[in-house]
C-alpha cells in the first residue's frame, strides 16, 4: 500500500507534520572526498581523481511499522563541487518509521517532461543543475568525471554519465526514523567505491566514458556498485537551521512604471531574473541610453557599444578591444546576449551580477578609464529626467547606473536562428547541416562504436552553453591564468567561461584571447590540437592523444551546422 505525503496531509489536516533533513557527505572510505586530488585507486591499480560528482534523487518514501510506504514528490539535486549535498523533506506526517527509500535518477514520466516548466531554483531546471541531456532528451542521473593515471604513467580523463529511466536505482535504508518531532539523517557516499565496488571498473580496460546505452557493461557496474556506496551514518532529533529566502523588495521602483514583457523560446529554461531589479520599460530605456553614452569614458570617445557591436552579436570583431587613448586590452570582448541565464560574468567570472559587471569597464584603465564619481557628475547635467522616470527619484548613483544597465542587458536575447525555425517546422536543415548537428550531439565513444565531435558536454541545450568554467586545451599564456586569477585555486588554472555558440558565425575571433580567426581553426583545435594539462576538462582529456580525427567532410558539416545558429536580427541591415 502506498500513500503520498500530500494525500495523507489532506486527510489528516489536524495532525502534526514533521521535517526530515537529509545530508550526504562525499567520502573516500572514512575520509572526506578531496576533489581534483589524484590519490584514489581502482582495483586495477590506476590512480584517479574526481572533479565532478553530481546526481539527482527522487522517489522519496518512508516505511511505517505495518510495512506501508508514504511517498513524497520531493526531488533533489546534489553536487559535491558546489557543496550542495543536503535536502529537506517537509510536511512529513508525524510518526515513527522503520526505513527510508529514495532513488538515484528519475521515473520515465518526469525524465521526459518539458524542462521549460521548472522555476529557476527547481532541481530540474537545466540552467541550475546542468544535468539535462539537451536535444537528446532526459537527464543525466549521475555525472562522475575526473582524470586518472594508468600503470604505464599515461594520463587521461573519464566521464561516466548514468542515465535513462531503466537505470533508475532504488536505495533503501533501515533505521529508527522517529519523526514525532523534526529529525535529521546523515549519509555517506563513498565516491571511489562507485568504481571499485562489487563490480570493479578498470578505466583502462573497461572504457573512459559512457552515455548509458543499452547493454553497456559500465552502466551495469555502476548500478551494481551504487547501493553499497551509500551508507546511513546517523539519525538525530536535532534539526539544523534551514535558511529560507526573505521576501525581496524591488529597489527604487517608481510609482508609475511600465512592466516589460520578457520573451524567450518555449524550450528555454526559466532564467533567474533579479527580483530586486524588475524589468520595467523606463529603466530599460535608461540602460540602453547609458550603453551608448560616451560620457561613461574619461575622454568622451567610448561607450559600451563601441566594443559590443550589435551586428557582431554585441561582441568585438577585433582580437582585443581598444580603450581610451588606443590602449590595447588583454581579452576578446564577450557577446552580450542571453545573459539572463548567467550567474557570473567576464571570461573569469569575477563579477557575480550584471550590475557589477557593467561598472567595471568604466573604471578599467585599459578600457574607459573613468571614475564613477566623474560619471555621476557628467550624467547629472544630462540625464536627471531619465533617472527620475526609471527610479523613485532623480538621484544618480553608481548603483542606479548599474541597475539600469543590467535591465537593458537582460533584454538582449537570441532564440530565432535557422536551427530554431527548423525545430518549429518553419525551415529545413540541409543534409550537411543535419550531419553537423548529429556530430555536435554525439559523444566520442569508440568503445561502443560511436564517433562524434562531442561538443554538447559544454555547449549543449538551447542556450548552447553550460555557463561553467573549463580548461579547453589551449596553449596557455602564463600571464593570464583565467578563473584561477579570481579564486586563487590551482584547480581553476587556465579555466575560462564557456560562451554560447549561438551567433557564433558573427562573433569571430574566437576564444578568450581571440587567437582563432575562423570556425575552421576552432574545429581543428578540438579535433587534434588539445594541449594536455592537469586541469584539462575530463570530457576532453578522455580523448586519445591523437585526437578524435574527424574527416574533412565531417569538419565541414560541423561548421555548416554552427552557421545555422545565427539569429537574423543581428545581421547588418
Amino acid at each position: 500500500m502506498l500513500l503520498r505525503f500530500l494525500q495523507l496531509a489532506t486527510l489528516c489536516t489536524a495532525a502534526h507534520a514533521s521535517t526530515l533533513h537529509l545530508a550526504i557527505s562525499p567520502m573516500a572510505v572514512d575520509a572526506p572526498l578531496l576533489l581534483d586530488s589524484q590519490r584514489y585507486a581502482t582495483t586495477a591499480g590506476e590512480t584517479f581523481s574526481i572533479s565532478r560528482c553530481s546526481f539527482l534523487l527522487s522517489g522519496f518514501a518512508l516505511q511505517k511499522a505495518d510495512g506501508t510506504w508514504l511517498e513524497s514528490p520531493h526531488l533533489a539535486w546534489m553536487d559535491a563541487a558546489q557543496r550542495r549535498m543536503t535536502t529537506t523533506l517537509e510536511n512529513v506526517p508525524a510518526g515513527k518509521y522503520k526505513a527510508l527509500r529514495f532513488h538515484l535518477g528519475l521515473d520515465e514520466k518526469t525524465n521526459a517532461a518539458p524542462v521549460s516548466q521548472y522555476p529557476p531554483d527547481h532541481p530540474l531546471n537545466p540552467n541550475l543543475c546542468g544535468l539535462h541531456w539537451s536535444w537528446q532528451g532526459g537527464y543525466i542521473f549521475l555525472a562522475l568525471e575526473g582524470t586518472f593515471r594508468a600503470k604505464n604513467g599515461a594520463t587521461s580523463g573519464f566521464s561516466y554519465h548514468l542515465a535513462r529511466s531503466p537505470n533508475r536505482t532504488a536505495l533503501t535504508f533501515e533505521g529508527d526514523f522517529d519523526l514525532t518531532a523534526d529529525a535529521a539523517a546523515d549519509f555517506a557516499l563513498d565516491v571511489p567505491a562507485l568504481l571499485s565496488g562489487k563490480t570493479p571498473l578498470s578505466l583502462t580496460k573497461d572504457g573512459l566514458s559512457t552515455h548509458s546505452h543499452e547493454g553497456d557493461p559500465i552502466v551495469a557496474a555502476l548500478k551494481t556498485n551504487l547501493p553499497a556506496a551509500f551508507t546511513l551514518k546517523a539519525i538525530s532529533s536535532s534539526l539544523p537551521a534551514i535558511s529560507r529566502p526573505s521576501p525581496v523588495k524591488p529597489l527604487y521602483l517608481p510609482a508609475k512604471h511600465t512592466p516589460y514583457r520578457f520573451t524567450m523560446s518555449s524550450y528555454f529554461p526559466i532564467p533567474p531574473l533579479p527580483r530586486d531589479n524588475p524589468l520595467i520599460e523606463e529603466r530599460i530605456a535608461l540602460g540602453q541610453k547609458l550603453f551608448h553614452d560616451t560620457a561613461l569614458s574619461r575622454d568622451g570617445t567610448l561607450s559600451c557599444a563601441s566594443c559590443h557591436i550589435r551586428e557582431n552579436a554585441f561582441t568585438d570583431p577585433r582580437r582585443f578591444s581598444l580603450g581610451v587613448e588606443g590602449r590595447i586590452g588583454t581579452r576578446n570582448g564577450m557577446p552580450l546576449f542571453n545573459l539572463a541565464w548567467k550567474t557570473s560574468f567576464f571570461w573569469d567570472g569575477r563579477a557575480p551580477s550584471l550590475r557589477e559587471q557593467a561598472l567595471k569597464p568604466i573604471q578599467d584603465h585599459l578600457e574607459m578609464d573613468e571614475t564613477l564619481e566623474n560619471v555621476v557628475a557628467k550624467l547629472e547635467k544630462t540625464a536627471k529626467a531619465d533617472f527620475a522616470r526609471a527610479f523613485d527619484s532623480d538621484a544618480i548613483t553608481p548603483e542606479r547606473i548599474g541597475l539600469a544597465l543590467e535591465c537593458f542587458l537582460l533584454t538582449l536575447t537570441s532564440f530565432d536562428s535557422k536551427f530554431d525555425r527548423s525545430l518549429r517546422g518553419e525551415a529545413q536543415l540541409t543534409d550537411v547541416e543535419r550531419r553537423g548537428f548529429e556530430l555536435f550531439m554525439t559523444e566520442y565513444e569508440p568503445r561502443m562504436g560511436q564517433k562524434g565531435a562531442d561538443c554538447f558536454h559544454c555547449h549543449g541545450g538551447p542556450l548552447f552553453s553550460d555557463h561553467q568554467f573549463h580548461n579547453n586545451g589551449l596553449s596557455p599564456v602564463e600571464t593570464d591564468t583565467g578563473r584561477e586569477r579570481v579564486t586563487q585555486d590551482e584547480r581553476d588554472l587556465y579555466k575560462f567561461s564557456t560562451p554560447s555558440l549561438r551567433n557564433i558565425a558573427l562573433t569571430a575571433p574566437y576564444m578568450h584571447d581571440g587567437r582563432f580567426e575562423t570556425l575552421e581553426e576552432v574545429v581543428e583545435h578540438y579535433d587534434h590540437n588539445l594541449r594536455r594539462s592537469p586541469t584539462l576538462d575530463p570530457n576532453l582529456a578522455k580523448h586519445p592523444s591523437t585526437g578524435i580525427r574527424l574527416s574533412s567532410e565531417d569538419k565541414k558539416a560541423l561548421v555548416a551546422f554552427l552557421k545555422t545558429l545565427t539569429d537574423e536580427k543581428y545581421l547588418a541591415k
